[in-house]
């Protein structure tokens, strides 16, 4: 474990811009503290956290200057390495036949900044869908390769956070290239850093660093294990997939409905979901057609819908199929739950639907 300080962050910034990576991490817009585009430091949300609850987000000034003292908002890194919208192919007429036109994928190289546990167990979920299966999808493979990951240990929970229950953080224990752990005291701001691959290792040559002493690495495990006693929320996951297969006609599904909006957030703030429908367009013409891929969601009515109506045409439908999913059918198709315990299904629910609450309310009334 190594030690670089505050400035030296400045430093590890520019030397992925000058290996060619886009700096890619947390920043303040529109009132969340959301992933974009960065240029410096001076672009992170220095100062800042959120508190969170079901249906609730704000963000507060902290008292220090903390440089990752919040938890995870409404973005994923899923919106970089698996984008909402992606043009299959495209054509154009060709006398009385079509041509098809290919386009060569430019994907940039990026540096992710600030992920967290919960995330890079996301983004082994998407791994296993889409690269380490039978069928490998080329967008997301080449982008995944393009990835540089800058993990930080979480220093806070926050209200909705269940990681724990899910064997998901709050410390880091793969994934990872780099992975920080802010250590901020007075007139003393610092961060560990565990190296996770040789090209991380490269990296951190060129940023000043130390070795940890005993005492710095004490206060990680200190920052882990209080972070984890934070957890706002806690999920039972004992036989969990059983006990929803049991329970399709459970009166909770009801209870629920009743509540639900089908808005589709859940799915769309979730860092695993990955629902999408395929357009097909033309010009009036009928010279030129393309074929589109977006993100969609089980909630929406179309999702389901084969000649004849919709599948799940009740909101009741819907949310048992969403949640079943996520925790059960979910480890039959890919060995692994869906859900990660990052909570943002519960923060950005309009009205405040809590998964931990449900499998509660099931589990408790069996």
């Amino acid at each position: 474990m190594q030690i670089i300080d505050r400035n030296s962050l400045d430093i590890l910034f520019d030397t992925l811009k000058r290996r060619g990576f886009n700096l890619v991490g947390p920043t303040i817009r529109d009132g969340a503290i959301v992933y974009d585009r960065l240029t410096s430091t001076a672009d992170l949300p220095i100062g800042w956290t959120d508190e969170q609850n079901g249906g609730t987000y704000r963000l507060k000034k902290r008292a220090d200057v903390a440089v990752f003292g919040y938890t995870v908002g409404p973005h994923s890194w899923k919106k970089l390495l698996y984008p909402s919208v992606q043009r299959l192919w495209r054509a154009k007429r060709d006398g009385e036949n079509f041509q098809f036109i290919t386009e060569d994928e430019e994907v940039s190289k990026f540096a992710f900044i600030g992920v967290r546990s919960c995330e890079l167990h996301a983004i082994a979920i998407q791994d296993k869908v889409f690269i380490n299966g039978k069928y490998i999808d080329p967008v997301y493979k080449l982008r995944r390769e393009n990835v540089f990951i800058v993990t930080v240990n979480c220093g806070k929970a926050s209200g909705t956070c269940f990681c724990v229950s899910m064997n998901t953080g709050p410390r880091a224990t793969f994934g990872f290239d780099l992975a920080l752990t802010e250590i901020l005291e007075d007139n003393h701001h610092r961060f560990t850093v565990e190296v996770g691959t040789e090209r991380g290792a490269e990296i951190l040559r060129e940023v000043p660093h130390r070795e940890a002493d005993e005492e710095e690495k004490a206060k990680v495990e200190d920052i882990v294990a209080k972070t984890a006693r934070q957890m706002g929320r806690t999920l039972d996951t004992t036989d969990i997939k059983d006990l929803l297969y049991r329970n399709y006609e459970h009166p909770r599904w009801d209870e629920v409905a009743s509540r639900c909006l089908t808005c589709g957030n859940c799915t769309l703030v979730c860092p695993t979901c990955f629902c999408t429908t395929v357009e097909d367009v033309t010009d009036l013409t009928g010279e030129h057609a393309e074929r589109w891929r977006k993100w969609d969601s089980c909630f929406t009515m179309d999702f389901s819908y084969i000649h004849g109506g919709s599948i799940r045409s009740s909101s009741k439908a819907r949310y048992r199929q969403w949640m079943t999913h996520k925790l059960a059918t979910w480890i039959d198709q890919f060995g692994t739950s869906g859900c990660v315990g990052c909570g943002r299904c519960i923060t950005w629910c309009p009205v405040a639907i809590d998964i931990t609450e449900e499998v509660r309310a099931i589990r408790g009334k069996e």
